[in-house]
């Protein structure tokens, strides 16, 4: 239990790390875009050679296909009520010119990150050691999702303070969204674990899909496709174990 808390807040912390950058030290919109379309290729990975990829064909790939698609439209239907009630642009540093809902971007932000960190302590389960590919992917996307989202919420009037103290909570929740992950899923048996497996696939490919990329390419210009690939090059790497 002791690990799954450690490497869920390893990951998490990079949400506090994006929010400080973003309120505190100034940077560049492209070199933002230029992080997430990396993260956003290591998360694609790890979705891919992580959670789908380790499986035994003659059994398990039902369930995986099961869960995923359980976890793409739960995420997408998610993201469509966060949407409608302002959330939609959480990611964005850019000044929001709609009306939004603080209570939206910060329901978003624990939707994007609370079953990523699960998917921590599950690795755990299914290895007794640390995924460094879903660790370093998770990790990567979190900071610029902070950054972005606190540059927004400070041009549209939100404290430092309140701001770091939104941050603090997402972190926390992560952080024990891991130990949940290994605690809760523990008990399952293989075959129910690959459904889990393919579940978090799902949602981190739909969240991606609808909410890292977007931004990428707005902030870093065609360049981020290319920066997406590395992405998916250094999870394979990863998960086969070169480094």
């Amino acid at each position: 239990m002791g690990q799954a808390l450690f490497w869920g807040a390893i990951a998490g912390i990079a949400l506090l790390l994006g929010a400080v950058v973003g309120l505190y030290v100034p940077m560049p919109k492209k070199l933002t875009g230029f992080i997430m379309a990396f993260g956003t290729g290591v998360l694609i990975g790890a979705a891919s050679f992580e959670l789908l990829g380790k499986i035994d064909i003659q059994e398990g790939y039902s369930y995986v296909i099961f869960g995923f698609l359980i976890g793409a439209t739960l995420f997408t239907s998610l993201e469509f009520i966060i949407s409608k009630k302002g959330g939609k642009e959480r990611k964005r540093s850019k000044e929001k010119k709609e009306e939004h809902s603080g209570m939206a971007i910060f329901i978003g932000s624990i939707m994007d990150s609370i079953p990523e960190s699960v998917i921590i302590g599950v690795s755990l389960i299914k290895s007794n050691t640390v995924s460094w590919v879903i660790v370093l992917a998770i990790f990567i996307s979190n900071f610029p999702e902070a950054l972005s989202s606190s540059v927004g919420l400070r041009k549209d009037g939100y404290t430092r303070k309140k701001i770091l103290f939104l941050w603090t909570i997402v972190f926390i929740l992560t952080t024990l969204s891991s130990l949940f992950g290994f605690v809760v899923f523990k008990e399952l048996n293989g075959l129910y674990m690959y459904m889990v497996s393919g579940l978090a696939a799902g949602g981190i490919i739909a969240m991606v899909a609808s909410t890292m990329m977007p931004e990428a390419f707005e902030e870093g210009g065609p360049i981020v496709g290319l920066l997406s690939a590395l992405g998916v090059l250094c999870s394979y790497i990863l998960s086969i174990g070169i480094i």
